[in-house]
Protein backbone atom coordinates (compact mmCIF):
# COMPACT_ATOMS: atom_id res chain seq x y z
CA UNK A 1 0.00 0.00 0.00
CA UNK A 2 1.41 3.26 -1.08
CA UNK A 3 -0.12 7.13 -1.55
CA UNK A 4 1.06 7.91 -4.45
CA UNK A 5 0.25 11.36 -4.51
CA UNK A 6 -1.51 14.65 -2.74
CA UNK A 7 -3.84 17.48 -3.96
CA UNK A 8 -5.06 19.76 -1.82
CA UNK A 9 -6.77 22.91 -2.94
CA UNK A 10 -8.10 25.99 -0.09
CA UNK A 11 -6.76 23.50 2.66
CA UNK A 12 -5.91 24.92 5.96
CA UNK A 13 -3.09 27.44 4.98
CA UNK A 14 -2.61 25.96 1.21
CA UNK A 15 -4.25 27.47 -1.44
CA UNK A 16 -3.48 24.76 -4.15
CA UNK A 17 -0.31 22.06 -3.59
CA UNK A 18 0.56 19.26 -5.34
CA UNK A 19 2.81 16.62 -4.08
CA UNK A 20 4.27 13.22 -4.97
CA UNK A 21 5.43 10.71 -2.38
CA UNK A 22 8.65 8.19 -2.50
CA UNK A 23 7.33 4.44 -2.11
CA UNK A 24 9.81 4.76 0.94
CA UNK A 25 10.17 7.77 3.26
CA UNK A 26 9.31 11.10 2.88
CA UNK A 27 10.32 14.22 5.51
CA UNK A 28 8.95 17.45 5.26
CA UNK A 29 10.93 19.97 7.83
CA UNK A 30 10.81 23.37 8.88
CA UNK A 31 9.86 25.93 11.63
CA UNK A 32 6.69 25.41 13.57
CA UNK A 33 3.11 27.11 12.21
CA UNK A 34 4.22 26.51 8.78
CA UNK A 35 1.86 24.17 7.61
CA UNK A 36 3.72 20.64 7.75
CA UNK A 37 0.97 19.11 10.01
CA UNK A 38 -1.63 20.01 7.81
CA UNK A 39 -0.31 17.66 4.88
CA UNK A 40 -0.51 14.84 7.28
CA UNK A 41 -4.07 15.74 8.38
CA UNK A 42 -5.18 15.88 5.08
CA UNK A 43 -3.68 12.61 4.30
CA UNK A 44 -5.27 11.17 7.38
CA UNK A 45 -8.55 12.42 6.43
CA UNK A 46 -8.65 10.97 3.43
CA UNK A 47 -8.30 7.48 4.89
CA UNK A 48 -10.71 8.21 7.83
CA UNK A 49 -13.26 11.01 7.12
CA UNK A 50 -11.76 12.45 10.10
CA UNK A 51 -9.13 14.91 11.31
CA UNK A 52 -6.59 13.47 14.02
CA UNK A 53 -6.98 17.05 15.41
CA UNK A 54 -10.56 16.26 16.14
CA UNK A 55 -11.25 19.55 13.95
CA UNK A 56 -15.12 20.28 12.28
CA UNK A 57 -14.57 20.33 8.63
CA UNK A 58 -15.79 23.76 8.07
CA UNK A 59 -12.64 24.76 9.93
CA UNK A 60 -10.31 22.85 7.75
CA UNK A 61 -11.07 25.72 4.92
CA UNK A 62 -8.65 28.11 4.30
CA UNK A 63 -9.46 31.05 5.70
CA UNK A 64 -11.97 33.34 3.26
CA UNK A 65 -12.57 30.43 1.21
CA UNK A 66 -16.14 28.69 1.35
CA UNK A 67 -14.60 25.11 -0.02
CA UNK A 68 -11.91 22.74 0.01
CA UNK A 69 -10.66 19.82 -2.06
CA UNK A 70 -8.47 17.20 -1.32
CA UNK A 71 -7.20 14.61 -3.96
CA UNK A 72 -5.30 11.43 -2.85
CA UNK A 73 -4.27 8.77 -5.54
CA UNK A 74 -3.47 5.10 -3.58
CA UNK A 75 -2.09 2.52 -5.18
CA UNK A 76 -2.86 -1.02 -3.32
CA UNK A 77 -1.46 -3.91 -5.02
CA UNK A 78 -2.17 -3.84 -8.92
CA UNK A 79 -5.15 -1.57 -8.21
CA UNK A 80 -5.10 1.84 -8.22
CA UNK A 81 -7.49 4.12 -6.51
CA UNK A 82 -8.28 8.41 -6.18
CA UNK A 83 -9.94 9.41 -3.32
CA UNK A 84 -11.59 12.65 -3.66
CA UNK A 85 -12.98 14.99 -0.85
CA UNK A 86 -14.77 18.16 -0.87
CA UNK A 87 -15.32 20.28 2.17
CA UNK A 88 -17.73 23.10 2.36
CA UNK A 89 -18.69 25.45 5.17
CA UNK A 90 -22.62 25.40 4.58
CA UNK A 91 -22.96 21.69 3.16
CA UNK A 92 -22.01 17.92 4.40
CA UNK A 93 -18.37 16.89 2.56
CA UNK A 94 -18.46 14.85 -0.46
CA UNK A 95 -16.62 11.96 -1.19
CA UNK A 96 -15.85 10.15 -4.28
CA UNK A 97 -13.80 6.79 -5.06
CA UNK A 98 -12.34 6.79 -8.61
CA UNK A 99 -14.96 9.83 -9.20
CA UNK A 100 -17.66 7.77 -8.19
CA UNK A 101 -19.81 9.90 -4.90
CA UNK A 102 -20.45 7.50 -2.30
CA UNK A 103 -23.07 7.36 -0.06
CA UNK A 104 -21.71 6.78 3.04
CA UNK A 105 -18.04 7.44 4.67
CA UNK A 106 -18.17 4.05 5.45
CA UNK A 107 -17.31 2.88 2.48
CA UNK A 108 -14.26 4.56 2.19
CA UNK A 109 -12.58 2.60 5.11
CA UNK A 110 -9.83 0.08 4.37
CA UNK A 111 -8.56 1.26 1.11
CA UNK A 112 -6.02 3.29 3.11
CA UNK A 113 -4.59 1.95 6.27
CA UNK A 114 -3.26 5.10 8.03
CA UNK A 115 -1.06 4.66 11.72
CA UNK A 116 -1.02 8.14 12.74
CA UNK A 117 1.56 9.09 15.07
CA UNK A 118 1.97 12.41 17.32
CA UNK A 119 3.49 13.68 20.17
CA UNK A 120 -0.37 14.02 21.86
CA UNK A 121 0.10 10.15 21.23
CA UNK A 122 2.73 9.99 23.97
CA UNK A 123 0.53 11.06 26.51
CA UNK A 124 -2.65 8.63 25.60
CA UNK A 125 -1.42 6.63 28.68
CA UNK A 126 -1.49 9.63 31.32
CA UNK A 127 -4.18 10.89 29.96
CA UNK A 128 -8.01 10.79 30.63
CA UNK A 129 -10.38 7.19 29.16
CA UNK A 130 -11.55 9.18 26.35
CA UNK A 131 -7.94 9.25 24.71
CA UNK A 132 -7.60 5.57 25.12
CA UNK A 133 -10.86 4.65 23.87
CA UNK A 134 -10.65 6.77 20.79
CA UNK A 135 -7.13 5.41 20.07
CA UNK A 136 -8.81 1.64 19.61
CA UNK A 137 -12.10 2.96 17.94
CA UNK A 138 -10.38 5.00 15.54
CA UNK A 139 -8.05 2.12 14.96
CA UNK A 140 -10.72 -0.49 14.74
CA UNK A 141 -13.27 1.58 12.57
CA UNK A 142 -10.30 1.32 9.61
CA UNK A 143 -9.85 -2.34 10.38
CA UNK A 144 -13.36 -3.99 10.36
CA UNK A 145 -16.61 -2.68 9.15
CA UNK A 146 -19.11 -4.19 11.52
CA UNK A 147 -17.01 -2.55 14.29
CA UNK A 148 -17.20 1.08 12.79
CA UNK A 149 -21.43 0.19 12.17
CA UNK A 150 -21.56 -1.30 15.69
CA UNK A 151 -20.45 1.75 16.96
CA UNK A 152 -22.37 4.43 14.70
CA UNK A 153 -25.49 2.42 15.57
CA UNK A 154 -24.22 2.91 19.99
CA UNK A 155 -23.71 6.48 19.51
CA UNK A 156 -26.85 7.19 18.14
CA UNK A 157 -28.63 5.20 20.78
CA UNK A 158 -26.79 6.80 23.64
CA UNK A 159 -27.99 10.39 22.03
CA UNK A 160 -31.47 9.30 21.82
CA UNK A 161 -31.27 7.41 25.18
CA UNK A 162 -29.80 10.32 26.93
CA UNK A 163 -32.42 13.21 25.29
CA UNK A 164 -35.15 10.60 26.76
CA UNK A 165 -33.70 10.91 29.91
CA UNK A 166 -34.01 14.24 30.35
CA UNK A 167 -37.59 13.96 29.14
CA UNK A 168 -38.57 11.89 32.25
CA UNK A 169 -38.93 15.30 33.98
CA UNK A 170 -42.49 14.93 32.48
CA UNK A 171 -44.41 13.30 35.12
CA UNK A 172 -47.45 12.92 32.47
CA UNK A 173 -45.89 10.97 29.95
CA UNK A 174 -43.27 9.18 32.45
CA UNK A 175 -45.22 5.40 31.74
CA UNK A 176 -45.04 5.37 27.86
CA UNK A 177 -41.77 7.03 28.41
CA UNK A 178 -40.06 3.95 30.76
CA UNK A 179 -41.49 1.50 28.03
CA UNK A 180 -39.11 3.48 25.16
CA UNK A 181 -36.53 3.48 27.36
CA UNK A 182 -36.63 -0.04 27.89
CA UNK A 183 -36.22 -0.71 24.10
CA UNK A 184 -33.62 1.69 23.98
CA UNK A 185 -31.64 -0.45 26.48
CA UNK A 186 -32.05 -3.54 24.42
CA UNK A 187 -30.34 -1.56 21.53
CA UNK A 188 -27.71 -0.47 23.91
CA UNK A 189 -27.07 -3.89 25.10
CA UNK A 190 -27.01 -5.19 21.86
CA UNK A 191 -24.52 -2.87 19.54
CA UNK A 192 -22.50 -2.48 23.67
CA UNK A 193 -21.59 -5.74 23.83
CA UNK A 194 -20.54 -6.58 20.41
CA UNK A 195 -18.41 -3.27 20.58
CA UNK A 196 -17.09 -4.54 23.72
CA UNK A 197 -16.22 -8.20 22.21
CA UNK A 198 -14.10 -6.86 19.43
CA UNK A 199 -11.85 -4.42 21.83
CA UNK A 200 -11.26 -7.04 24.13
CA UNK A 201 -10.38 -9.47 21.17
CA UNK A 202 -8.09 -6.45 19.61
CA UNK A 203 -6.50 -5.81 23.08
CA UNK A 204 -5.59 -9.98 23.08
CA UNK A 205 -4.44 -9.25 19.52
CA UNK A 206 -2.04 -6.07 20.78
CA UNK A 207 -1.01 -8.00 23.99
CA UNK A 208 0.64 -10.69 21.71
CA UNK A 209 3.03 -8.50 19.94
CA UNK A 210 3.51 -5.52 22.23
CA UNK A 211 4.94 -7.41 25.39
CA UNK A 212 8.46 -8.26 23.32
CA UNK A 213 8.45 -4.68 21.56
CA UNK A 214 8.35 -3.60 24.73
CA UNK A 215 10.76 -5.68 26.86
CA UNK A 216 13.53 -4.50 24.46
CA UNK A 217 12.82 -0.72 24.56
CA UNK A 218 13.24 -1.07 28.14
CA UNK A 219 16.16 -2.90 28.23
CA UNK A 220 14.47 -6.23 29.26
CA UNK A 221 13.54 -4.37 32.41
CA UNK A 222 10.18 -4.41 32.32
CA UNK A 223 7.34 -6.33 31.04
CA UNK A 224 4.11 -4.48 30.05
CA UNK A 225 0.03 -6.17 29.62
CA UNK A 226 -2.78 -4.27 28.82
CA UNK A 227 -6.33 -5.28 29.75
CA UNK A 228 -9.91 -3.98 29.09
CA UNK A 229 -11.39 -2.42 32.61
CA UNK A 230 -15.42 -2.28 32.05
CA UNK A 231 -16.67 0.71 33.66
CA UNK A 232 -19.36 -1.72 34.98
CA UNK A 233 -16.87 -4.10 36.62
CA UNK A 234 -18.45 -7.45 36.93
CA UNK A 235 -21.60 -7.06 36.08
CA UNK A 236 -23.27 -7.65 32.59
CA UNK A 237 -23.96 -4.21 30.52
CA UNK A 238 -27.83 -5.81 31.29
CA UNK A 239 -27.13 -6.12 34.49
CA UNK A 240 -25.32 -2.52 34.69
CA UNK A 241 -28.52 -0.78 33.46
CA UNK A 242 -30.39 -2.29 35.56
CA UNK A 243 -28.34 -0.75 38.74
CA UNK A 244 -27.77 2.32 37.41
CA UNK A 245 -31.67 3.12 35.91
CA UNK A 246 -32.22 5.30 38.67
CA UNK A 247 -29.15 7.03 38.85
CA UNK A 248 -29.22 7.39 35.10
CA UNK A 249 -32.92 9.27 35.50
CA UNK A 250 -31.62 11.68 38.24
CA UNK A 251 -28.26 12.64 36.52
CA UNK A 252 -30.18 12.61 32.53
CA UNK A 253 -27.35 10.59 31.01
CA UNK A 254 -25.96 7.44 30.36
CA UNK A 255 -23.58 6.16 33.47
CA UNK A 256 -22.57 2.79 31.86
CA UNK A 257 -21.67 1.17 28.50
CA UNK A 258 -17.88 0.84 26.03
CA UNK A 259 -18.71 5.00 26.35
CA UNK A 260 -17.17 4.63 29.66
CA UNK A 261 -14.92 2.08 29.55
CA UNK A 262 -11.04 1.68 29.97
CA UNK A 263 -7.72 0.31 28.78
CA UNK A 264 -5.42 -0.45 31.93
CA UNK A 265 -1.37 -0.39 30.82
CA UNK A 266 0.52 -2.25 34.08
CA UNK A 267 3.94 -2.85 33.75
CA UNK A 268 5.69 -5.33 36.46
CA UNK A 269 2.41 -5.25 38.51
CA UNK A 270 2.01 -1.36 38.45
CA UNK A 271 -0.50 0.33 36.81
CA UNK A 272 1.34 3.10 35.10
CA UNK A 273 -1.90 4.91 34.26
CA UNK A 274 -1.95 6.05 37.98
CA UNK A 275 1.81 5.35 39.29
CA UNK A 276 3.98 4.92 36.84
CA UNK A 277 6.99 7.94 35.79
CA UNK A 278 6.41 9.95 32.90
CA UNK A 279 9.34 7.75 31.26
CA UNK A 280 7.43 4.95 31.90
CA UNK A 281 4.20 6.27 30.13
CA UNK A 282 5.73 7.55 27.04
CA UNK A 283 7.85 3.87 26.55
CA UNK A 284 4.45 2.27 26.99
CA UNK A 285 2.52 4.74 24.43
CA UNK A 286 5.61 4.21 22.12
CA UNK A 287 5.29 0.41 22.47
CA UNK A 288 1.64 0.60 21.77
CA UNK A 289 2.07 2.38 18.44
CA UNK A 290 4.78 -0.07 16.99
CA UNK A 291 2.42 -3.00 18.30
CA UNK A 292 -0.13 -0.90 16.53
CA UNK A 293 1.89 -0.99 13.28
CA UNK A 294 2.76 -4.93 13.19
CA UNK A 295 -0.73 -5.54 14.61
CA UNK A 296 -1.92 -3.50 11.04
CA UNK A 297 0.16 -5.50 8.88
CA UNK A 298 -0.97 -8.77 10.51
CA UNK A 299 -4.45 -8.32 9.74
CA UNK A 300 -4.25 -6.56 6.50
CA UNK A 301 -1.76 -8.66 4.86
CA UNK A 302 0.27 -5.29 3.44
CA UNK A 303 1.89 -2.34 5.24
CA UNK A 304 0.19 0.64 6.35
CA UNK A 305 0.31 4.14 5.72
CA UNK A 306 2.85 5.84 8.44
CA UNK A 307 2.74 9.34 9.38
CA UNK A 308 5.04 10.52 12.31
CA UNK A 309 4.20 14.12 13.33
CA UNK A 310 7.36 15.55 15.05
CA UNK A 311 7.70 12.48 17.10
CA UNK A 312 11.36 12.37 16.98
CA UNK A 313 12.06 15.26 18.84
CA UNK A 314 9.89 13.94 22.11
CA UNK A 315 12.21 10.87 22.18
CA UNK A 316 15.83 9.87 23.46
CA UNK A 317 18.43 8.61 20.89
CA UNK A 318 17.65 5.54 22.21
CA UNK A 319 14.18 5.45 21.51
CA UNK A 320 14.33 7.33 18.57
CA UNK A 321 16.97 4.64 16.87
CA UNK A 322 14.32 1.80 17.89
CA UNK A 323 11.61 3.58 15.87
CA UNK A 324 13.36 4.69 13.05
CA UNK A 325 14.94 0.54 12.76
CA UNK A 326 11.04 -0.13 13.11
CA UNK A 327 9.76 1.66 10.16
CA UNK A 328 12.27 0.65 7.49
CA UNK A 329 9.76 -1.32 5.17
CA UNK A 330 6.58 1.03 5.48
CA UNK A 331 6.57 4.28 3.58
CA UNK A 332 6.53 6.95 6.54
CA UNK A 333 5.64 10.18 6.10
CA UNK A 334 7.56 12.85 8.85
CA UNK A 335 7.61 16.33 9.62
CA UNK A 336 10.20 17.87 12.47
CA UNK A 337 11.96 20.95 12.33
CA UNK A 338 15.25 19.73 11.25
CA UNK A 339 16.99 16.46 9.13
CA UNK A 340 19.70 16.35 11.75
CA UNK A 341 18.94 13.47 13.58
CA UNK A 342 18.43 11.32 10.44
CA UNK A 343 21.39 12.11 9.07
CA UNK A 344 22.99 11.17 12.30
CA UNK A 345 21.67 7.87 12.38
CA UNK A 346 22.55 7.00 8.81
CA UNK A 347 18.81 7.05 8.13
CA UNK A 348 17.88 6.26 4.33
CA UNK A 349 15.87 9.36 3.59
CA UNK A 350 14.25 8.82 0.00
CA UNK A 351 12.41 12.72 -0.48
CA UNK A 352 12.87 15.87 1.60
CA UNK A 353 10.85 18.79 1.16
CA UNK A 354 11.32 21.98 3.00
CA UNK A 355 7.80 23.79 4.30
CA UNK A 356 8.00 27.42 4.51
CA UNK A 357 4.42 29.61 5.32
CA UNK A 358 2.34 27.47 2.99
CA UNK A 359 4.68 26.93 0.61
CA UNK A 360 6.23 23.50 -0.14
CA UNK A 361 9.75 22.58 -2.21
CA UNK A 362 11.29 19.66 -2.96
CA UNK A 363 15.29 19.09 -2.22
CA UNK A 364 18.01 17.35 -3.74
Amino acid sequence: MKIKSLKIKNFRNYELLQLYFDASTNIFYGNNAQGKTNILEAIYLSGTTKSHRGTKDKDLIKFGENESHIEVVVEKGDISYQIDFHLKKSSPKGIAINKIPIRKASELFGIINIVFFSPEDLNIIKNGPSERRRFIDLELSQLDKIYLNNLSNYNRVINQRNHLLKDLRDTEKQESLIQTLDIWDSQLIKYGNEIINKRKQFICKINKIISNIHFKLTGGKENIVITYEPGNGNLSLEQALIKNREKDIKIKSTSVGPHRDDICFMTNNLDIRRFGSQGQQRTAALSLKLAEIELVKEIINDTPILLLDDVLSELDKYRQNYLLDSIHDIQTLITCTGVDEFVNHRFSINKVFHVCNGQVAKEN
